[in-house]
């Protein structure tokens, strides 16, 4: 390095004055601390949790082992928890401990779920009593439950607080709670009575009870409760904390707006995972390797090559069909592709619609009819097209076969779309698992079947 603090640009190596717009691998790599200091200070926490996630393990903690205490906490909570255990894995024991001891217990113990046994050891041994107990009770509830990601460091208000004394009592508890924007009352068995929020207490007269601003009959969930319908609770009534009872109505945690997002994320990046024909995986994508991703697309791949083979039945069945009007050969792919469309367009919008509760099992004939109706009007637009081109190209008797069953197929794919996701919760099963890709294989094999039968109605042969 010069006199005056600049880096010598050696091999090679970043000058410390110009990072910006370099990614932190690229400075890591150049092996100078200087240039990567500045990077880090430079960035926001969830910018570098994103860069460390599309690190190697050893470039990752190197650069992470750089950040000082309570900026490492920060990236660190912005962290997957399987990018969180590669870092830890390179922690000596005494950062190892300052650092998970600073987590929210929530987060702290979804790391925990999917990491070694080993880590996971390390980890609750390193914590004090007081948040080993947190973490172990977290711990013991199902994975995909609220319980999984609330948080139980709640300020609770007791109802006969003055306001005066209610503002003392979160000044007191409130350095340890994770969020303070809603405050749940309770009684003397912490039985949730009602929501206060903060905005309300402060706004008060200091001689106003807790119980006349108590909102009573509050929304909330129980710990056992399904996450992700927690979440889209909390997505439709606009809360920003959402408490979470016991069996016995006892409060036990909050579910935070931040947790809230991730998981709808979680849930709708598996549900695209599946529609697209692949398995979920946690991670980065920029951190997979190839044969990771190769190995999560290959199942689904298989099964819908062997699905296919269906179409090269049907094929087969009607090879005398085709001998006879050897020109029907030329539109099978605009058929199967336009009721695969179709299908896929009516099956991605019935799973989103049930993810969000547009749409229930109970709806399953109004959804039949529905998407009937509307792949029967998509057809008969398409049938135009078709009747157009395959006049232009063979004939008008072909012409006509092709718009007919561009009517049937498209009214077809999009019943079969819109109601195999329904089936599919009736029997509950994920309904992302009746993914585009395998509604769309189906409709191409029965699709054939409605072409060839159309063709030998229509053209006598």
């Amino acid at each position: 390095m010069s006199t005056n603090g600049t880096a010598v640009d050696h091999g090679g190596a970043l000058p410390e004055t110009r990072v910006s717009g370099v990614s932190l691998r690229d400075i890591v790599d150049c092996h100078h601390v200087g240039p990567t200091l500045e990077w880090l200070e430079n960035h926001a926490p969830h910018v570098i949790a994103d860069e460390l996630a599309r690190m190697d393990a050893i470039s990752a903690g190197i650069a992470f082992r750089l950040l000082d205490k309570d900026r490492a906490l920060d990236v660190f909570e912005e962290l997957e928890p399987v990018d969180q255990q590669q870092i830890l894995t390179g922690l000596r024991d005494e950062r190892f401990r300052e650092l998970v001891e600073e987590m929210d217990p929530d987060d702290r113990a979804r790391m925990l779920r999917e990491a070694p046994a080993k880590v996971a050891k390390k980890v609750l041994a390193g914590l004090s009593p007081r948040e080993r107990r947190m973490t172990a009770a977290l711990l013991g509830y199902p994975e995909g439950s609220v319980g999984y990601y609330m948080t139980p460091e709640v300020v609770a208000l007791p109802r006969n607080l003055p306001v005066v004394q209610a503002l003392q009592w979160v000044r007191t508890k409130g350095a340890n709670a994770e969020t303070v924007y809603t405050l749940p009352v309770v009684d003397a068995g912490r039985r949730l009575i009602g929501v206060v929020e903060m905005r309300d207490l402060v706004l008060s007269s200091p001689d106003a009870m807790i119980a006349d601003l108590v909102e009573a009959e509050p929304v909330f969930v129980r710990a056992t409760d399904s996450a992700e319908k927690a979440a889209r609770l909390m997505q439709g009534t606009n809360l920003l904390n959402l408490p979470v009872v016991d069996s016995e109505d006892r409060l036990v945690g909050l579910l935070t707006f931040d947790d809230a997002i991730e998981v709808i994320e979680a849930a709708d990046s598996e549900d695209v995972a599946r529609q697209a024909g692949t398995t979920p995986w946690e991670g980065h994508y920029m951190a997979a390797g190839v044969f990771q991703l190769a190995r999560y697309r290959a199942m689904w791949l298989t099964l819908l090559l062997v699905a296919a083979t269906l179409t090269v039945s049907v094929t087969d069945f009607f090879s005398g069909t085709l001998e006879q009007a050897a020109h029907l050969a030329l539109f099978i792919p605009l058929l199967i592709g336009a009721g695969g469309n179709a299908g896929a367009q009516a099956a991605t919008t019935c799973v989103r619609a049930l993810a969000v509760g547009e749409v229930r099992v109970s709806d399953l004939f109004k959804v039949i009819w529905r998407e009937c109706r509307v792949g029967l009007l998509l057809g008969t637009m398409l049938a135009i097209v078709g009747l157009v081109i395959g006049g232009l190209f063979v004939g008008a008797e072909i012409g006509v076969v092709v718009g007919i069953t561009l009517v049937i197929i498209c009214g077809w794919a999009a019943t079969i779309g819109g109601t195999m996701p329904l089936l599919a919760k009736k029997l509950r099963i994920d309904p992302a698992v009746i993914s585009a890709p395998m509604v769309t294989t189906l409709v191409d094999a029965t699709g054939l079947i409605i072409y060839f039968t159309t063709a030998k109605i229509v053209l006598g042969i």
